[in-house]
């Protein structure tokens, strides 16, 4: 097996997948979205839910008819600062962007917008809807519900998604505020990244039925299916290190993605239908925007907040520790890095890849 890794410039992936989104029936304008969703995360070093996620989630679920690859975008009621919106179960990313759009427009006449979404998909990396906000001057949050993963705390049943609540905020440094992160230990993307590297699971991220640390990455990813498997909220197992509080922002997220839009929820999205066969995922999702200078000059806000950051990585350090990271200061290194590399493919990547331009056709060029 080639264990060899392959840089492959950014453009020419993103081109790649949106030439696959096309050819599989989605739009044009909904292809251009998609592909720029997932090429970003892995700009920013978001692996695990960039372009590894092309084939197995989107191409997969459209080929399994799970996923529509055209998008219905219905808006069902609207006001001057609110709107819920249907998806239909159509493409994620594209819905997402099309509500923060939404969201910041409302923001920009009223000072706030927020829109909440039912019957979405998976929608990619949340930091990418809170930056739409960043980059026109407001604050920016999402969150989004998933398949039930995380099990309550003194509970071993994946009753819950891993549910990420991210927020991004303008600053005067190279790089937004942006904390981006799920609400359990980990996440169900990063499973699936340590299944293709053939790595085994540390403790502390994934229990079983008895309770105990389960680290069979492979048989893991197939158990949280089958509630024999659960991810450990934030805080992990219990009561001493706060699990209680990972478990309650997990659930503030699934109540913020699914009451307000009466979205599916829960064992809703489990993705199985009653005959046991593969079900769409129905997700919901919410978006805000505040505007900045509704409340104070922006420069003044983005002042502040780079200078809290830089106040907070000039504290005194840990014995041996060499850096304090503030939020979205690791992903501006990776671009940095990246920017004139492109995206590392592995050996499954890779294939998966190669499958891909085989079953659609496409003429696109592969650098391995």
């Amino acid at each position: 097996m080639d264990e060899s890794v392959t840089w492959w410039n950014f453009d020419e992936v993103e081109k790649f997948m949106r030439d696959g989104f096309e050819a599989i029936g989605v739009p044009a304008e909904e292809a251009a979205v998609c592909a720029n969703v997932l090429i970003a995360a892995d700009k920013r070093g978001v692996d695990s839910h960039g372009v590894g996620r092309f084939k197995p989630i989107y191409l997969d679920r459209i080929w399994a008819g799970t996923q529509l690859p055209k998008t219905n975008f219905e808006v069902v009621k609207d006001t001057p600062t609110t709107a819920v919106v249907d998806g239909h179960n159509g493409m994620g990313h594209y819905i997402a962007k099309r509500c923060m759009d939404m969201a910041i427009e409302k923001a920009d006449k009223f000072g706030m917008g927020m829109v909440v979404t039912r019957n979405s998909t998976h929608y990619g990396a949340a930091f990418y809807y809170a930056n739409m906000a960043v980059e026109r001057g407001m604050i920016g949050m999402t969150t989004t519900s998933a398949r039930p993963s995380i099990a309550p705390t003194w509970g071993v049943e994946p009753m819950i998604g891993t549910n990420p609540m991210t927020w991004g905020m303008p600053s005067d440094e190279a790089f937004p505020y942006m904390p981006d992160y799920a609400t359990s230990t980990t996440q169900r993307g990063k499973l699936e990244l340590y299944d293709r590297l053939g790595k085994d699971l540390p403790d502390g991220w994934v229990i079983g039925e008895d309770g105990k640390y389960r680290h069979d990455t492979h048989q893991v990813l197939i158990d949280l299916t089958k509630d024999k498997a659960a991810l450990t909220p934030l805080g992990g197992l219990g009561e001493d290190f706060s699990g209680y509080k990972g478990y309650g922002n997990a659930l503030t997220v699934e109540l913020l993605s699914s009451a307000l839009s009466q979205a599916n929820f829960m064992k809703a999205l489990m993705g199985v239908g009653p005959d046991g066969k593969p079900a769409p995922i129905e997700l919901g999702h919410s978006f805000l925007a505040i505007k900045i200078e509704n409340f104070c000059d922006l420069e003044a806000f983005k002042h502040q907040v780079g200078e809290i950051n830089r106040q907070l990585r000039a504290s005194k350090k840990a014995p041996g520790a060499k850096r304090i990271y503030t939020p979205g200061e690791k992903e501006y290194d990776t671009w940095m890095f990246r920017k004139d590399k492109g995206v590392p493919f592995n050996a499954p990547l890779k294939a998966a890849f190669k499958t891909v331009k085989e079953k659609l056709n496409l003429k696109n060029d592969l650098p391995f």
